[in-house]
């Protein structure tokens, strides 16, 4: 059996074989390998490194007085930086794990997107988790900043997670019984540590000592900046670290902490980097510099031929993210059909494929080169181009001169009906391989990403490294060149194949060959492949809910690019936790297809969909552990939370930050509640439920399984409310406070409910509008744009908050804030809130001019949406297309700032009169109304439609005499201003 030891002494001696440094762990507490200077502080600068050392990683945080199988409060890291980036480091690591005796053609080991960030060091950088049949053992990131810096070169960061791998190697259940060495145990040689250092951080640390201890090694940390010491320095910044942590742990962290302890530790973060930076150049960059490398030359252009071949250009990555990999399949069929456009080459059909490894064009009956072509250049008019004598004037010397052509060459040609001199110059067309090289390099370069990496290619960024290029027209290579890559003939397959790379005779064979070697290059093929194994696997005992887990069958299309769908099981003892729970882990974590019975029960089974040909038992298994782990960590959780009342889980709240500036998550669930009662009181829909849920809610996101699982929020207050005696509609309206949580989501069944949700959407959007920033084009971090979403769906859902004014409980929100929240920031929001309703309404089919109709009431969606359906029966009443006529011809005629009224005493003509005595009666009747009605609005005012027309017919209204002028005016104003308030009435299109 390969114990712990001997994994940390294969990989290491694996690392020093590829040139690595073997260095020691820090002699302060770390929170992760990253933070080693052996780390943090060597990728800074242009210096070559390459290192590899196990780091004991210290998280308070993470303690379970070593009762938890899987979480330990100190866990073993090997670190490794390869600096530069070497190229194949995917490979390199894939090698490691052979090395470890791990088989990787047997196993299913893949590349899962996971970006790192750690904001207290101005750190981040880009990549993976490597998952082992489902188990995450490897981080793997490309780094593009340390401490607020740059880095230039990048590095390369592989970070395994020792007890991890061995306890799948090992086939353990708890990291106690790990082997560490011959005949002896992890538990028995760290648990004593394990237990002690858990009741330390989470009982027994001295709050005041720590806090103390803080500050001290903070000033200590900046003292030695000072003394442009950056070693020491970063020393006592990790001690900072470690100290904050410790008091973390113990709850003794408040909101207006943690942003000030972050902001320090990022500021002496950032000045050690620098100053680490300066240091290694005043010594001259010991250990050198990394050259920068060559850029690639192209092949030779191949000689021109005859006929129309098939054009295969493939674009090969490192593991896409599914989001990006369906995007750059969108992204390269428009640039190569725009680029394709702007020459003379005739082509066929332009198809594009993408796999998380490769994006493949393919172009059909692509022509041998370019049809010949006149271009005309034009020059000045013709008019400016001669003189009265008829010799050239300045201007045609200097378009000749500028062309370098002769007089004789002149022709004249019209443009946009006027005479001009010009050039015809004769092109021949370019062969096929010269026009396409640069349209495809333009296709590479122009692949942009929502967040874009580096890597050691001097002219690229995209979300993963782009490693390859091939580029094929017929039999001969097309001659592309972008940065370090020159496109060839050579594609890759499946890295466990027995032959990884092949080259392609032709582009006519591509595809074939992929095929060939499992790869399946078509999205919807890969899609039908992993629904119809996954249905195959499962018949007849169960079935995947194929349109309810069409988001994930879509994700895990873009994962894999040779699907094997397995099947797997669990205990069933596990269905007795909820089933959100179960199917969280499965779908979040693991992306596993769950399994229902006919009527919709969970089975104690799922599905995964390996990548490529994988020996099944074992990855069955190792799949069928994590997911037993996962949901001995959930049953560890839900019991802990369970044990623990209400009130003690939103006492919690306070040490987690909802924003800097906004407060606490206790200080949001408070602002919810007090608004949720204010509303209700003003719609006078106050009752004993809201007033206990409000009191309630949130509070179940201080509980251990919502902060590991955020998306179960309001489901596991539900069970932990009914578990803790509160009656059924109190746990319901507390649930239903998180509801909608996406478009198409349920929305909140009951009043209570629906006020708590539209109390938590109004903070949302209040707070963050005045802090932040509404969103703006596709970037919502804070997810602003679902919440106002969510606002205008709830107050549809419920008449009874009809009457409620979203601009007005905007108001309300904003008064609550710990900010303020300025008139203009109001008026955004309001502006924000109707281009939402219109572009909901719209997009359910609505005529546009309808939509914008109904939007003076955008503030109160339940109204526009009533209103909206009015329209849409009214609009075929001839009586109501007569009176919405009568009413925009009175508003075109009457000026906008003429006011209703007028001196009835001056009108004497009949049709004024008759008019003047129908507005009256009218405008008696309508009265003040509740709610606008346009059905009664059209029966009503329908009686002003015959004496409107006789009053248009047969009375001038703009007479001499400025009386009798104004009367009339105003008699018309008061027709207008029937309809006030009403629609907009000028975006009503009649016919």
């Amino acid at each position: 059996m390969l114990t712990m030891q001997d994994a940390l002494a294969r990989l290491t001696s694996y690392w020093t074989d590829q040139g690595c440094l073997v260095v020691q762990p820090m002699n302060t507490e770390v929170g992760a390998g990253t933070l080693n200077p052996a780390t943090f502080l060597r990728v800074l600068g242009p210096e070559p490194w390459r290192v590899v050392y196990a780091e004991p990683s210290v998280r308070p945080d993470d303690s379970r007085y070593g009762e938890n199988p899987n979480r330990l409060q100190t866990h073993t890291q090997l670190q490794v930086i390869l600096k530069p980036d070497p190229g194949n480091p995917q490979e390199l690591y894939l090698g490691s794990l052979a090395a470890l005796g791990i088989d990787v053609a047997a196993h299913d080991v893949r590349f899962v997107e996971d970006n790192w960030a750690s904001p207290a060091l101005g750190a981040w950088g880009l990549g993976w988790e490597v998952w082992l049949d489902g188990l995450e053992i490897t981080q793997f990131t490309y780094f593009q900043q340390a401490g607020g810096i740059n880095l230039d070169p990048v590095s390369v960061e592989i970070t395994y997670g020792i007890e991890r791998i061995i306890m799948a190697l090992q086939d353990k259940n708890h990291f106690k019984d790990i082997a560490y060495g011959p005949g002896i145990s992890y538990g028995e040689v760290f648990g004593q540590t394990e237990y002690e250092m858990s009741r330390y951080y989470l009982d027994d640390a001295d709050v005041a000592a720590n806090r103390q201890l803080l500050d001290l090694y903070a000033a200590e940390a900046q003292r030695l900046i000072d003394a442009g010491l950056p070693v020491p320095a970063h020393t006592y910044v990790l001690k900072c670290s470690q100290a904050f942590n410790v008091l973390d742990a113990r709850g003794a962290v408040s909101t207006a902490d943690r942003a000030r302890e972050f902001a320090r530790m990022r500021r002496l973060a950032g000045e050690v980097a620098k100053l680490w930076v300066a240091r290694r150049d005043e010594l001259g960059h010991p250990l050198g510099r990394v050259e920068p490398p060559a850029l690639a030359r192209p092949v030779s252009t191949p000689a021109g031929k005859d006929g129309t071949r098939l054009l295969v250009f493939e674009i090969g990555t490192e593991e896409l993210p599914p989001s990006e990999c369906r995007a750059a399949q969108g992204a390269v069929e428009r640039e190569l059909r725009s680029g394709l456009a702007g020459t003379r080459l005739a082509h066929g059909d332009v198809r594009v494929f993408a796999t998380p490894r490769r994006v493949v064009a393919v172009v059909t009956e692509v022509a041998a080169r370019e049809d010949d072509h006149v271009r005309t250049v034009r020059g000045p008019k013709l008019a400016q181009a001669y003189g009265a004598d008829g010799a050239p004037t300045k201007a045609l010397e200097g378009f000749l001169r500028g062309q370098g052509a002769t007089l004789d060459e002149v022709a004249e040609a019209d443009f946009n009906g006027v005479r001009h001199v010009v050039l015809n110059r004769p092109e021949t067309g370019g062969a096929a391989a010269e026009v396409l090289a640069p349209v495809l390099a333009k296709v590479v370069t122009g692949l942009r990403a929502a967040k874009n990496m580096r890597w050691r290619d001097p002219q690229l960024s995209y979300s993963r490294p782009i490693r390859w290029l091939m580029a094929l027209w017929g039999d001969d290579v097309v001659p592309v060149t972008v940065g370090l890559l020159a496109a060839g003939r050579r594609t890759r397959v499946l890295r466990t194949a027995a032959a990884p790379e092949f080259e392609i005779a032709s582009a006519e064979t591509f595809m074939e060959t992929l095929a060939f070697n499992g790869i399946v290059a078509d999205p919807e093929d890969r899609r039908e492949l992993i629904v119809t194994g996954a249905q195959d696997h499962v018949y007849p005992e169960g079935r995947v809910d194929v349109r309810g887990e069409a988001a994930l069958i879509d994700q895990i299309t873009y994962l894999v690019e040779a699907p094997t769908p397995l099947l797997g099981t669990f205990d069933e003892s596990y269905l007795t936790l909820p089933d959100a729970v179960l199917t969280t882990v499965m779908r979040k974590h693991q992306r596993y297809l769950p399994v229902r019975d006919a009527d919709g029960a969970l089975l104690p089974m799922f599905v995964t969909v390996a990548n490529g040909p994988v020996d099944v038992e074992l990855v069955r298994n190792g799949n069928e552990a994590v997911l037993r782990a996962r949901y001995e960590d959930a049953a560890f959780f839900y019991r802990a939370d369970r044990s623990s009342a209400p009130a003690e889980l939103r006492s919690r709240l306070e040490r987690l930050t909802f924003t800097d500036k906004l407060g606490s998550m206790a200080d949001r669930a408070g602002r919810i509640s007090s608004l949720a009662l204010a509303l209700a009181a003003d719609l006078e829909l106050s009752s004993a439920t809201l007033n206990r849920a409000a009191a309630l809610v949130k509070f179940d996101q201080g509980s251990q399984l919502v902060t590991e699982m955020t998306s179960l929020a309001g489901l596991m207050a539900r069970d932990y409310a009914l578990h803790a005696g509160e009656p059924r509609a109190v746990a319901q309206a507390v649930y239903e406070a998180e509801l909608p949580r996406n478009t198409g989501d349920d929305l909140p069944a009951s009043l209570p409910g629906a006020l708590l949700s539209l109390a938590d959407r109004l903070d949302l959007v209040a707070g963050l509008a005045a802090t932040v920033g509404l969103p703006t084009g596709s970037s919502d971090p804070f997810a602003v744009r679902r919440a106002v979403l969510g606002l205008l769906a709830v107050h549809r859902a419920h008449p009874a908050l009809a009457g409620l004014s979203l601009t007005d409980a905007l108001r309300r929100a904003a008064a609550l804030q710990p900010v303020p929240v300025s008139g203009e920031v109001l008026a955004a929001c309001a502006g924000f809130l109707a281009k939402r309703l219109e572009q909901t309404l719209t997009e359910e089919g609505n005529p546009i001019d309808r939509v914008r109709a109904v939007l003076p009431h955008a503030d109160r969606p339940s109204v526009a949406s009533n209103l909206l359906a009015q329209l849409a029966s009214v609009t075929a009443n001839p009586d109501f297309v007569a009176v919405a006529e009568a009413v925009q011809r009175a508003r075109r005629i009457v000026p906008p700032s003429t006011p209703a009224g007028y001196d009835a005493g001056i009108l004497k003509e009949p049709a004024e009169v008759a008019l003047h005595s129908a507005v009256v009666a009218v405008a008696a009747e309508l009265g003040p109304s509740p709610e606008p009605d346009l059905f009664r609005f059209t029966s009503v005012v329908s009686r002003l439609v015959a004496p409107l027309a006789t009053f248009f017919d047969e009375v001038f209204v703009m007479a001499d005499d400025a009386e009798i002028r104004a009367a009339r005016l105003g008699l018309l104003a008061t027709v207008r201003d029937l309809g006030a308030g009403l629609l907009d009435w000028p975006e009503l299109q009649l016919r």
